[in-house]
């Protein structure tokens, strides 16, 4: 592990997803639509949504004790198997009666996605259902270093659930990290930090994306309305900007060399920022980390989890000077 990282204790609580991939490749046009023929080679699955955030946690060699929800189909009885390959030894899914587990289809063909096919439930879940999942959490807030919260707008964390999640976390003296979702962020008030992109923290803000200084004013509204100690912007090939209250805003470069797939970077850059940050990093540092490793992940084709030692390969780049 990188010494600017030690094992931290994470308790990720979120969306739990599979991300499920079929690798193949084209030669033709359908003679029956203008499609391409998709010739299978192979399948894989992944841990995905907020077991992806606990996989990252896991890939830098801190702790992740993960809580999410699944339908009682067939893809929740196959959901253990690959967290335990994702490194998340420490896992309570809920099985909940009449949903579906969230699972994302990917098919890929020369390292390009042609199509993503999604079955889910993102109504709200019940309250006694919320209610029975806050009485098997309560007892980790204490026993973390660090709460996060991975929000897909599935319906598991529902404003209720999520802010007696915060005000709990606080009260235990924990930061809450939140990786928002949606258009309306008052269920995060009192959150340490969040994470959103920058279209999503203009959404949540009702600015309009072209304004030049959107981030800057969506930081600034969200700091003060929901009382945060700040907030990482991401903003894809620009890199990421942090806002802390009371500090002047630093934008970090990006880092990616090449962009293969974006797909989880938002979860590795919350997981890093977890981790450092529950090993004692500054704000600043921790996303520096963060955006290091959100860069590494990219370079990549599917779902991947960030590992220290990738991390280790490229330590310069943690160091990397604001633009």
């Amino acid at each position: 592990m990188p010494q600017y990282l030690k094992n931290a204790k994470i308790l990720v609580i979120g969306d739990v997803m599979l991300d499920r991939y079929w690798w193949g490749t084209v030669n033709r046009i359908s003679p029956e639509a203008p499609v391409p023929v998709v010739s299978l080679d192979e399948t894989s699955i992944a841990a995905g949504g907020a077991a992806n955030v606990a996989a990252n946690v896991a890939g830098l060699g801190s702790t992740p004790h993960l809580i999410g929800i699944s339908g009682d189909d067939s893809e929740a009885a196959i959901l253990p198997s690959v967290l335990i390959a994702a490194g998340i030894e420490n896992h309570r899914i809920v099985p909940i009666s009449g949903r579906k587990t969230t699972l994302k289809n990917r098919i890929i063909a020369h390292n390009q996605q042609m199509i993503r096919l999604d079955q889910e439930t993102a109504s709200d879940i019940a309250d006694d259902d919320a209610a029975t999942i806050f009485e098997i959490l309560l007892p980790l807030i204490e026993s973390n270093d660090i709460v996060l919260l991975s929000d897909y707008g599935k319906g598991f964390l529902t404003f209720k659930l999520t802010q007696k999640i915060v005000s709990e976390s606080r009260k235990a003296g924990k930061k809450v990290l939140v990786d928002p979702k949606g258009k309306d962020y008052s269920k995060y008030q009192g959150a340490t930090i969040l994470t959103p992109n920058e279209r999503e923290a203009a959404d949540a803000c009702g600015l309009d994306h072209d304004i030049a200084d959107v981030a800057d004013r969506a930081a600034e509204q969200l700091i003060a309305e929901l009382d945060l100690d700040a907030i990482l912007i991401t903003q894809g090939e620009r890199g990421m900007t942090l806002y802390k209250k009371g500090h002047e805003p630093v934008s970090l470069k990006a880092t990616a060399r090449k962009v293969y797939d974006v797909t989880g970077a938002g979860d590795t850059a919350i997981a890093t920022m977890a981790v450092a940050l529950g090993g004692g990093l500054s704000f600043l540092d921790a996303a520096k980390t963060a955006n290091t490793a959100a860069g590494l992940v990219i370079e990549n084709v599917g779902t991947t989890a960030i590992r220290a030692e990738m991390l280790d390969s490229v330590r310069e780049l943690v160091q990397t000077k604001v633009r």
